[in-house]
Order: C-alpha cells, then sequence, then structure tokens
C-alpha cells in the first residue's frame, strides 16, 4: 500500500510539472505557429467569415431541421447530459456552473461514436468536413454567460449551426472581438475563436447550437505544422483527461441506454 501511495503521489507531481512546462512553452510556442498560420492561410483572417469559402456550409443550412431533430432527441435526455466544465475540465474558468451542457460528436480529432450513433445525420454532415476536430451540441441554459476568452490556435476555424436560438434575439448573441452578431436558425456562424469572443443568454429559453471546429484551410508548409501542433497537443495531460472523462460519461450514459 505504501509503494502505490509513494507510486501515485509521484505520478501526480509529475503531471503538474509536465503541465507547468506545458502552459509556460507552449503558449510562445503557439503564438509563433499562429503567426505563421495566419500567413499561410487560405481564406481571410478576419474575426468573422463568409460561408462561401466553405461550400460544405450550404449542405449543414439545407438539412438544418434534421440535425435540429437529432438535437431535440438529446434533449430528451436532459438531465443525463454533462456540463461543459465536466467533459473539459481546462474550461473551468469559463464554464465553471451547469449553464453549459454538451452531447460530444467528435473531441480533440477522435470521433465520438455513440454520439455519432444517436445522431447519425450529424454525424454524416461532419464526416464530410475537412479536418473536423472537435463537434457537439452546444446547450446554454437560461440566464447562461460564458465570459470574454479566447482559443488558443489559429489553426482551427470554429462554426456555429445555429438550430434553437430563444426570442426577443437580441438578448442572446456572442460577441466576437467587441462586435455583436446574433445566430439565426439554420445559418452557419463561422469565425476565429482567437480573437476575443464572449456570449450571453438573457432569455428563459434553451439556446442549441451545433458547434464544431475544423483545419483552417493553409497552403503546405502550414498544414504541416498545424497536424504537427494538434498532434503534440492531442498527447497532453489535458486532453488526455477530457477524453478520459469523456469515455467515463458515455460508458455511465450507455448503462442508462
Amino acid at each position: 500500500m505504501a509503494l502505490a501511495e509513494g507510486t501515485n503521489a509521484g505520478r501526480s507531481r509529475f503531471q503538474k510539472k509536465r503541465r507547468k512546462w506545458v502552459k509556460r512553452y507552449g503558449k510562445r510556442g503557439l503564438r509563433r505557429a499562429n503567426a505563421l498560420f495566419g500567413r499561410q492561410s487560405l481564406v481571410p483572417t478576419a474575426p468573422v467569415l463568409d460561408a462561401s469559402h466553405f461550400p460544405w456550409a450550404h449542405d449543414f443550412e439545407a438539412a438544418w431541421r434534421d440535425v435540429r431533430y437529432e438535437a431535440e432527441r438529446v434533449l430528451a435526455l436532459f438531465k443525463h447530459l454533462p456540463k461543459f466544465y465536466e467533459v473539459s475540465p481546462d474550461q473551468a474558468r469559463i464554464a465553471g456552473d451547469d449553464s453549459w451542457l454538451t452531447f460530444v460528436l467528435y473531441g480533440f480529432g477522435y470521433r465520438a461514436e455513440h454520439g455519432c450513433r444517436v445522431c447519425p445525420e450529424t454525424a454524416r454532415l461532419l464526416d464530410r468536413v475537412p479536418g473536423i476536430q472537435t463537434a457537439f451540441f452546444s446547450i446554454l441554459l437560461p440566464g447562461a454567460k460564458v465570459p470574454r476568452h479566447r482559443g488558443f490556435t489559429r489553426g482551427l476555424i470554429r462554426c456555429h449551426l445555429g438550430l434553437m436560438v430563444p426570442e426577443p434575439r437580441e438578448r442572446c448573441a456572442i460577441t466576437i472581438d467587441d462586435a455583436p452578431y446574433l445566430w439565426e436558425e439554420g445559418k452557419t456562424l463561422l469565425f476565429d475563436d482567437t480573437y476575443p469572443h464572449a456570449v450571453s443568454n438573457d432569455t428563459d429559453q434553451l439556446r442549441v447550437v451545433l458547434l464544431f471546429d475544423f483545419h483552417r484551410p493553409m497552403r503546405p508548409l502550414g498544414r504541416l505544422v498545424n497536424r504537427a501542433a494538434l498532434s503534440l497537443m492531442r498527447r497532453t495531460a489535458v486532453v488526455q483527461d477530457s477524453l478520459r472523462v469523456h469515455a467515463r460519461w458515455e460508458r455511465e450514459f450507455l448503462g442508462r441506454d
């Protein structure tokens, strides 16, 4: 028992040191990589991007009612859905309460097979997005607020597909680089989440979007560095911990299914 406790304590110290090292040197490397991604980008580096740069965006807008139907099926399991900070503990600063729920379909490039079986039409659309990395139904409860923050890599672009947008619309919005944007049901909103952004739902209804991240279209050098950076990120303790947490939730969910 004493040996096991000593081993666990040593592992914990090593993990803390590794996290500290990644935080210290990873941010420096990301700043340099993000500058490169901006130069290598084949689409604008503006905060918000036009959907015309991404031909597959039309497919999501054309099939949005099918995606909404699957989101409604997910909401039937409302009391079992995990909070965002439960499946992504490193995001507790921006999602540290119970007002942001998720249902994961992709995480860090890994396909969540159970979630995709529950939502086959949504999964079919996501599978056609080049370089899909993360995807989930993002559910904000009435009164929810996500404070101003920014993503870590310009190598990814984020898309929101509006599914359930509460009224009045102007009281449920996302601010990107200090400019407000309103979701619209059946429409995509594409943006670079390395720009500061914040979200609020000041209504008495749920706000539901399909949120997903995908590789920024870039020239060969940018694509190579991006793939390498994301591969290293997937090996970090933060990501591996998140994957384990989600796998545990899926096992519990399957036990109730």
